[in-house]
């Protein structure tokens, strides 16, 4: 039981929110019209109460939704300011192997300790949103085992930890105006199990990087070709690796013959992200590519954006006042006249009283206290793709 008074412990946009064991990853379009924007604006803005609605009838449950907002949709939400390295899931036409960019305005990432409770969710978010917007795609995740991927192998080694999770999974003072948000990307990938399986045990931890039974990494120097474990790693020319945060989930339909894992990572430098799918997909040094991927083949792929807490529930007041600092909003033209500077303040204006403390744990999004780490061996905490 929750103690009297404790906290909610349920979160809109908590990136950080803890691995669970159920997750549903919806993508939705919305419609063309200035009236489907609007009541979508009105939805998001009021995700906080659809949250509590649901998750206070058990808040063991731990429910939390991240909503990732797309280029084109970010464009007719906030026209005037963008997050730097906002724009579409670019396609990567590999050797062998393609990274499809499929079209996503929205993305809401529902995740709890009961599936019941991120079935409940998306059923009032659904009936909130109406006609206007639209499934483009819809992914009930789960967790399997101790936290394995349907190919037999525990997934998500290398997620960071700490502190160095929001150093890594939130914008920093790099852009000031959207610190504290998070560039995501998803894809969903099926599996060939049998083909997989037929492999044996041995050829599949050379193409992982690790052992499947107790998840020993096996040393990169002595690869013939690079592993994924390998390949998922980016390092930069200074020889500092840059973590993602991977909230990975199996899915599937046995009496369909669907199994598959849905990637969801989330990074503070959308580059990051992007040059991992490039090694995968192309190679470093191009041609040895992922060989996962001959039994995991992607099926979609898409960018989004997850504002802070305050942004995301605020949408028309940043379309009029975009946040500021550098690259937050395109210069303003040479001839339009200078604003008026604002009044100085009244002389002995008492200072106002501050707000009564009347939070419930809603919108946690922590200031990143760092970005990187030097490279080098990495535990065994967290998620590759």
């Amino acid at each position: 039981m929750t103690p009297s008074g404790a906290r909610v412990p349920i979160d809109a946009q908590s990136v950080d929110a803890p691995l669970s064991r159920s997750a549903v990853f919806l993508t939705m379009s919305i419609g063309p019209d200035d009236d489907d924007l609007d009541a979508v604006r009105d939805v998001i803005a009021d995700l906080d109460g659809l949250i509590k609605t649901v998750g206070f009838r058990d808040l063991g449950a731990h429910l939390s939704c991240v909503v990732g907002i797309g280029a084109t949709a970010w464009d007719r939400f906030v026209p005037h300011a963008r997050p730097r390295e906002l724009h579409p899931f670019t396609p990567i036409a590999g050797g062998k192997h393609d990274a499809p960019a499929t079209h996503g305005d929205l993305l809401f990432h529902i995740r709890a300790e009961r599936q019941d409770f991120c079935f409940e969710f998306e059923r009032l978010l659904l009936a909130a949103l109406g006609d206007h917007a639209v499934v483009t795609d819809e992914v009930s995740g789960f967790r399997y085992f101790d936290t394995r991927d349907l190919l037999g192998f525990v997934d998500g080694t290398a997620n960071p930890v700490a502190q160095d999770l929001d150093a890594s999974a939130l914008v920093g003072e790099s852009d000031p105006a959207w610190a504290g948000g998070s560039y995501v990307v998803v894809q969903k990938y099926l599996h060939d199990l049998a083909g997989w399986d037929a492999l044996g045990t041995d050829a599949q931890e050379r193409i992982i990087g690790r052992s499947k039974s107790d998840n020993v990494e096996r040393d990169s120097a002595t690869e013939a070709r690079p592993s994924h474990k390998t390949l998922a790693t980016i390092v930069d020319d200074a020889g500092v690796e840059h973590d993602i945060l991977r909230d990975n989930m199996p899915f599937g339909r046995p009496g369909s013959d669907e199994y598959g894992t849905y990637f969801i990572g989330y990074s503070g430098e959308l580059w990051v992200l992007e040059r991992m799918l490039e090694r995968m997909f192309v190679g470093d040094p191009p041609g040895t590519y992922d060989r996962l991927l001959d039994f995991s083949r992607a099926v979609t792929g898409a960018t989004f954006f997850a504002p802070t807490h305050d942004q995301l529930v605020d949408l028309e007041a940043l379309a009029t006042a975009p946040p500021s600092g550098p690259d937050a909003a395109p210069e303003p033209d040479a001839a339009s006249p200078a604003p008026a500077p604002a009044p100085a303040p009244e002389p002995d204006a008492p200072a106002p009283a501050p707000a009564p403390d009347h939070d419930l744990g809603i919108g946690s999004l922590r200031r990143p206290q760092g970005r990187t780490r030097p490279h080098g061996p990495t535990p065994p905490q967290g998620r590759t793709p």
